[in-house]
């Protein structure tokens, strides 16, 4: 029943994107709104320096040229602290910008957080998930997402968006 009532409340396409404002890895806040102009991959996971985490995080830094030449700005979302981003960042010579949201409010906001199942046992935690975020809407929003190959996954959603999007401006 709670997950049906879960996916009830999942954000999709259209959807105003909830409010966010976070410290980056330097502590710097980033709010959402000082992030117009942008097309916004936001992506949940659950923690710093574990295997499917760094290997999503690593995609996406191994496509930072093409997400940057679309004017797309990837930022990364956990629970973890500014420190272990930083370190997380350092460690594994990573090019993206990771938040840190550690009371969970944002993950809640974007309906990521809550009980999942994990190694046969039932936990809370976060659901890794991916939104596409333009103009302050959810333009994509993907839950509970495999790590491997899903930067490229979201590159060519992009990519293909920002086409349409040149067309119908042309």
């Amino acid at each position: 029943m709670q997950a049906e009532s879960a996916q009830v409340n999942r954000l999709k396409a259209g959807d105003i994107a909830p409010h966010f404002s976070l410290p980056n890895e330097d502590g710097v806040e980033l709010a959402l709104q000082d992030l117009s102009g942008y097309l916004i991959v936001l992506y949940f996971y659950p923690k710093d320096n574990t295997s499917g985490c760094t290997t999503q995080a690593q995609e996406f830094s191994a496509l930072i040229q093409e997400f940057d030449a679309l004017n797309v700005m990837v930022l990364g979302v956990s629970p973890d602290k500014v420190s272990t981003h930083k370190k997380f960042i350092q460690s594994q010579n990573l090019a993206i910008t990771l938040l840190s949201d550690t009371d969970k409010k944002v993950a809640l906001q974007y309906h990521v957080y809550g009980k999942k199942i994990m190694y046969g046992k039932e936990v809370q935690g976060i659901t890794r998930s991916t939104f596409i975020i333009h103009n302050n809407r959810i333009i994509k929003a993907f839950y509970n997402v495999k790590a491997k190959g899903h930067a490229k996954k979201i590159l060519e959603f992009v990519q293909q968006y920002t086409n349409a999007e040149s067309s119908i401006s042309d």
